[in-house]
This record gives structure tokens, sequence and C-alpha cells, in this order.
């Protein structure tokens, strides 16, 4: 092994460390919800903010987090974000009451929105562009997969019940992972060249705005269906935070026009295939969360199985992700072009014949089987696609790129979460069983898994028109 290779290597360990971290923290908490209600007491409200918190902040603040990596440089900004991180973590850890606990989880998102976008950005600033295809591989795993092994992770931890600890073990576990990668992280870095300074005024207008759309479009998905909001409320809100996005992009196009510094160059969307590329990414994952929700309240609240024996049901997913996604960089072009195409399509079969299986029952050989595929055709669909859109975005665009990234994939997840999972607890509610209960899911994730195949044909061969479009932004 060379020393270039083990630099990669080391940098690597370190950039999806932290991007683990923060992708697992959502579902740890989740699956930590009951003993957090037994143990402190508070409100229903507040409790769901403990869960919410985390999600709604990082939403806001992640194209502030990549903005400002871009400014003040990638290393400094994720070793700021692992620090408050893990300082954030600690303080969850300790928590007295549940108010503190909220506060706490505000502080984890505000970091992990700062660290997060750093971890793309520097995989496609220094990485070789021999390693970068296999990097970008990896990273794909670690932020498809980061939902699914913090259930396996936090049920575990919850379980053993560590030094009578049960639900604080789920977040104080960050802190010597974090105090770690600070340590090695700090070394990795310093050996990195020095990023170019930029002295750019933070564009506080696009904050104000970005941040005034992103809450009005995720609050009523993650909070309103607990505050018992209207549908006709819901649906009223997410449509003004669409609107308020667009308003936020056409504002930061006016602002680039002048030649000032813009939250998020939105230039990024300008390249061939992107605009298509980050749909189908965004459909994938979406897809995905909505997958596992519905899949895990299944085998929980249908089959009896405990949160851990749930969370361990989706390891052969992970199996089946991380052989395809390490094997992708290996194949030739050609075959790599297919795949984002084929994979969704694989995909929605596979989720059809797993909600088939899981009317009745779950037999773990035949369950296990298809769930390898499906992680297997996830991958498919997802790593090329996000190593194309590195190759095709400059370096100089690495924190639009991944700003745009990280949203998309989180409110992608929302909303599939919102869909999905929302539509699988109203058959519920209405008394439905076996296939009337999980068919119904499982044929609308297919149908939006299909919509991303078409994105994905459009990203891999992009047609003039989809460029034109992108130029109107």
């Amino acid at each position: 092994m060379t020393e270039s290779t083990r630099r990669t290597a080391a940098l690597l360990a370190v950039l999806l460390t932290g991007q683990a971290m923060a992708s697992m923290d959502t579902s740890i908490a989740a699956v930590a919800a009951p003993a957090i209600r037994a143990d402190l007491a508070g409100p229903p409200a507040v409790q769901q903010l403990v869960l919410a918190g985390y999600t709604l902040t990082f939403a806001v603040l992640v194209v502030v987090g990549a903005r400002l990596g871009a400014r003040h440089g990638y290393p400094r900004a994720f070793l700021l974000g692992l620090a408050g991180f893990t300082l954030a973590s600690l303080a969850c850890g300790l928590a007295p009451g549940p108010a503190t606990l909220v506060l706490a989880r505000v502080a984890q998102g505000a970091a992990g929105a700062l660290m997060v976008p750093q971890v793309l950005s520097l995989i496609q600033a220094a990485v070789p562009a021999a390693s970068r295809a296999r990097a970008v591989g990896a990273y794909s795993m670690v932020l498809a997969l980061g939902v699914a092994a913090g259930q396996v992770l936090g049920g575990l931890l919850v379980t053993l019940d560590l030094g009578g600890l049960t639900w604080r073990a789920a977040f104080l576990v960050n802190v010597p992972v974090g105090v770690g990668l600070q340590v090695v992280g700090r070394r990795v870095f310093a050996g990195l060249p020095a990023d170019p300074p930029r002295r750019e005024p933070l564009d506080l207008p696009g904050v104000l705005l970005l941040a005034a759309a992103m809450l009005t479009l995720v609050v009523p998905l993650v909070l309103g269906g607990d505050l018992g909001w209207p549908g006709w409320v819901r649906a009223a809100a997410v449509a003004a935070g669409a609107a308020g996005l667009r308003l936020f992009l056409g504002y930061e196009v006016r602002r680039a026009h002048r030649d000032a510094a813009p939250l998020l160059d939105v230039t990024v969307l300008r390249h061939p295939g992107v605009p298509a590329g980050l749909l189908a990414c965004c459909v994938v994952m979406g897809c995905y969360a909505g997958f596992l929700l519905v899949l895990t309240l299944r085998l929980q609240d249908g089959l009896g199985l405990t949160a851990l024996a749930a969370g361990l049901a989706f390891l052969p997913y992970a199996s089946g992700f991380a052989l395809c996604g390490l094997a992708v960089a290996r194949l030739p072009e050609r075959a790599r072009a297919v795949l984002p195409v084929a994979g969704p399509a694989v995909l929605a079969a596979v989720v059809v014949a797993v909600a088939g299986l899981a009317a009745a029952g779950w037999p773990w050989p035949v369950g296990s089987a298809l769930l390898v595929a499906g992680g297997a055709a996830h991958a498919a669909a997802f790593s090329p696609l996000v190593t194309r859109l590195t190759r095709v975005v400059p370096a100089g665009a690495a924190a639009a790129l991944s700003a745009a990234v990280s949203t998309g994939t989180l409110l992608a997840a929302v909303l599939g979460v919102t869909l999905v999972g929302g539509l699988h607890l109203a058959l519920a509610a209405a008394g439905r069983h076996g296939s009337a209960l999980t068919l119904p899911p499982a044929l609308l994730t297919a149908a939006l898994l299909l919509t991303g195949a078409v994105a994905a044909r459009v990203a891999t061969r992009p047609a003039p028109e989809m460029i034109g479009f992108a130029r109107t932004m």
C-alpha cells in the first residue's frame, strides 16, 4: 500500500465515521423513544420534539453548513461540526429532563448540519480521481444504511442496558467515537493542501428565506400528524414551503447574476444530467425510508418482533448494499451506466414481493434473500449516480453539490416516511389486515421507484431540453 493510498484510507475512515454518526442518530433516538418516555416525564409534543428537533434543525441549516465549509475550509468546518456534535451528544446523554434533551437534540442537528456537507465536498476535493468511485460508493453505503444501522445499534444498547444507562447509552456512545475522530482527524487533515481563503459575506437574506421555506415544508410533515393538524392544513403548509423554496432559488439566481456570493450556487444544476440525477437519488432514498418504516412497523406491530429483532432483519439488506456498492467501482463504464436505471426497477419488484411475504408471516430465509436483492438494487441505483454527479460537477462547486445531495435526500426521506408510512398507518387504523394492509404502500413505493428509473435514464443520457430547463432556474 502506497503512502497516498494510506492517506486516502485514513481520510475516508474519518469522514465516513462522522457521516455514520449523524446518519444513525435519528433512528437511534426513535428506537430509544419508549425508554425515554418511561424515564423522563413531559407532554407528548415535547417528547415528539426529542425526535423531530434533530431532523428539523439539520434540514434548515445543512445548506448554511455547506456554505460555511466553502468559505472557511472543509476540514475546519468538519472538525468544528464534529466537536459540536460530540458535546451535544454528551448533553443528550446527561439531560435531566425532556426540555434539556430537546435543546441538546437541536444542538446536535445544528452541529450535524455543519459536519455532514463537508464529507462529500472533501471526497470530491481531496480523494484522487482513481479512487473516487470507490470512495463515493462507501459514502453512499453509509448515507443509505445509516438509519437501519441506527435501529440495530439503538435496539442493542437499550436492550443491554449497560451500566443502567438504558436510553442514555444511545447518545453517550457518540462521545468516545467523536473524541477519537477529533484526534485522528486533525492529523489526517494536516496533510491536506490548504483551501484558498474565501471572504465573501454570508448571504443572510438567503439564510432567512431558506430557513422559513424549510420550516414551513418540514414541520407539517414531521410534526403535523402528532399535533393533530387537519390534512388540508398540512397540505397547504407543504405547498407554501415548496413555493418558498422556489422563491429562494430565484433569489439565489439573481444574487449570482449581481456577482454577489449566493448561499447556494444553483449553477450546479446547469451541468448535464445533474437535475435528473438528483431527482433519481432523492426518489430512491425517499422510497427506501418509507419501505424501512413500513416493514419495521409490520415486523414489530404485526408479527410481534422486538425492536432489536426487527433491526437485525435489515442486516441482509445492508449486506446486499455493501457487496454491490463496493463491486460497482470495478465494473466497466457501460455497465455502470445501466445500473441506475435497472436498480430502481429491481427494487420496486423486491418491495412488492417483500410486502406479499410479510402479509402473513416472515420466513427468514426467503425474506433475507429478498432483502439482499433489495440492498443490491438500491446500491446499483444510488452509488453510480452520486459518482456521476461528482464527475460532472467541478471541484469548485463541491459545496453546492454536497448541499443539494444532503438537503434533497433528507427531504425525500421525510416525504417517503410521510406518504408511504402514512398510508400504512391509515390502513392499519381502518382495520386492514394481511395483503390489504401491506400491498397498497408497496405498490405506491414501486410506482415512485419506476419514476426514479425514468429520471435515472435522463441523467445517464441527458436530453437537451433537461439542460435548458436547468438553465431557466
